[in-house]
């Protein structure tokens, strides 16, 4: 492995103001790579942004409200005025919802959670699949959830949207991987040190999980030695 494997690479880190976004980001930067940062907050992206070029990365930042109408197809518009393909792209962003009963989920709330989780990621592979299949090297990172695959009480909101969430990936990743070089993977972070794990356990020492910055380095080192379509893995530790 090169000391900087994702050389000349450009990735796309969705989410990236905080958290395991924010990490994920300057560890790509750190392998090489030239890292859009994309998130609501535009303060936390400099952040990103200034971590990165401290680091001798680089980076571009891209706010962004992955809900607000044709944002994304804005984007992917005037990324691509700037560059002719993407090497990576990491969908990352997500919000957790109301933790409760079924029985209790508010509509309003759920399709909220839904055009994040869901229809905001259909769309953001819709508009950079033709980026992705110009790139020699296309792959494309899926954050997901235990809870996708094991349901839990009073999760069924958020596992609902990460269980949908895995199946847009995983189908698209089979139906490129013939025709194209773009190749996909879902991955866990497990137990991580987050704004949202906070909220979801409010009564949890947050010294007693890993930081975001151990899933970061994992996800930059399975693209640095790269997959196959249909990796899916939990970042243990």
């Amino acid at each position: 492995m090169t000391e900087k494997p994702l050389a000349d690479r450009i990735a796309l880190v969705t989410g990236a103001s905080r958290g395991i976004g924010a990490a994920t980001a300057i560890a790509l930067a750190g392998a090489g790579a030239h890292v859009i940062l994309t998130g609501r907050t535009t303060g936390g992206l400099e952040q990103t942004e200034e971590a990165i070029h401290a680091a001798g990365g680089t980076a571009t930042i891209a706010p962004i409200d992955l809900t607000a109408n044709d944002s994304i197809a804005r984007l992917a518009t005037a990324l691509g005025a700037r560059w002719e393909r993407l090497d990576i792209l990491v969908l990352n962003a997500a919000m957790l919802g109301t933790l409760g009963a079924v029985t209790a989920i508010d509509p309003k709330d759920l399709a909220k959670m839904l055009t994040l989780n869901i229809s905001a990621q259909v769309a953001l592979l819709t508009a950079f699949d033709p980026m992705l299949r110009k790139s020699p090297y296309g792959r494309v990172i899926g954050l997901t959830s235990a809870v996708a695959r094991q349901p839990r009480a009073y999760w069924g909101e958020y596992g609902a949207s990460k269980a949908a969430f895995e199946v847009i990936v995983s189908a698209y990743g089979q139906e490129v991987a013939n025709i194209s070089k773009i190749r996909t993977a879902i991955i866990d972070p497990g137990a991580t040190r987050t704004a949202m794990r906070a909220r979801a356990y409010p009564g949890e020492d947050p010294m007693s999980v890993k930081p975001p910055e151990v899933v970061a380095d994992r996800i930059a080192a399975l693209l640095a030695a790269d997959f196959e379509t249909g990796h899916v893995e939990r970042v243990e530790g």
